[in-house]
Formats: C-alpha cells, sequence, structure tokens
C-alpha cells in the first residue's frame, strides 16, 4: 500500500493540463494502485493523477456505500451531460479545511481508457458523476473552485490561507 502526498494548492501542476497517456503499462496500473490507496486514506471518491504530481490524464473513482467499486480510467472525456443538474459540496486535500457547493450536470456519459486497455463508455449518475466531473476538471489543469463567482472564489481561498498559516 502505497499513499502519496497530495500536493499542496497553489502548485503550478494543479493548473496544469495532463497529457493523454498512451497505452495502459505495469507503471500505469501501478500509479492506480497508489492513487486508489492515496484516496482511500483520505478518505474521498476520487482522485485525479495531477493531484499527487502525476502528469498524466488517469483518474480514480469510488462513490460506492461498500467501497471496493473503483473505476479506473485514462484520458476520460464527457461525451455527453444531462441538462438537469445537482448541488454537491466539495472539497480536494490540495486545498484542505475549507469547500464550497458546486453546480454540475446530474448525469454524465464518459469514454475512457479502462483497466483492460480498451476504450469504454460508461453513464455516470448523481455523485458518480459529480465525482467523475470533479477529477477531469484536475486533468484539465481546473479545481472545483474555479467554478466559484470571483468574490467567492477568493474569499475561499483566502480562508484557506489563514488555515494554512495557522496550520
Amino acid at each position: 500500500m502505497t499513499v502519496r502526498r497530495c500536493i499542496p494548492w497553489p502548485d503550478k501542476r494543479l493548473q496544469t493540463v495532463a497529457v493523454p497517456v498512451e497505452a495502459i503499462t505495469d507503471e500505469v496500473r501501478a500509479i492506480w494502485r497508489d492513487m486508489v490507496d492515496t484516496m482511500e486514506a483520505m478518505p474521498g471518491y476520487g482522485l485525479g493523477a495531477p493531484q499527487i504530481g502525476v502528469m498524466q490524464r488517469l483518474a480514480v473513482v469510488d462513490c460506492s456505500e461498500e467501497r471496493g467499486k473503483v473505476v479506473l480510467m485514462a484520458n476520460p472525456e464527457v461525451l455527453h451531460a444531462s441538462v438537469q443538474f445537482r448541488e454537491h459540496e466539495e472539497a480536494s486535500p490540495n486545498l484542505p479545511g475549507v469547500s464550497a457547493v458546486i453546480s454540475r450536470p446530474r448525469a454524465v456519459t464518459v469514454r475512457f481508457l479502462n483497466a483492460g486497455g480498451e476504450m469504454e463508455e460508461r453513464d455516470f449518475v448523481n455523485l458518480w458523476a459529480t465525482s467523475v466531473q470533479h477529477q477531469i476538471d484536475h486533468l484539465n489543469g481546473r479545481m472545483y473552485f474555479d467554478h466559484l463567482k470571483p468574490l467567492k472564489r477568493k474569499m475561499l481561498l483566502q480562508k484557506a490561507e489563514k488555515l494554512r498559516r495557522r496550520g
């Protein structure tokens, strides 16, 4: 079990688009294992590789109640999003101590390279959809608070900085 350190905001890697994965290799599988271990240790519903400083388009998501239903994704992309939105309080281990309610499409269809090296399309709904979109944001150099209006974003980042200085 290898739990990796989540890099702290405002590390530039969290604001950089990750590079596509060419193939599912033993190295990719090892990164996924570390990502799952890290996600479980937080605990969280998902993790994007840039969060641990790996600049590849890799994500893991597990929103099951009993856990152990993790979806491993390389190069995930949203093909379709519902017009109906849902709100959920989101946070990130890269910016501890703060969170915000974010509105995202309630359902998405995502295409990704799976652990078997095959292209897969899967529908995600509710918390699963929220988490998948949150991870894809990380792969695109975005954080959840980038969805906030400028004033709310500024206030959230100021609060996080105060907590970090006290820390």
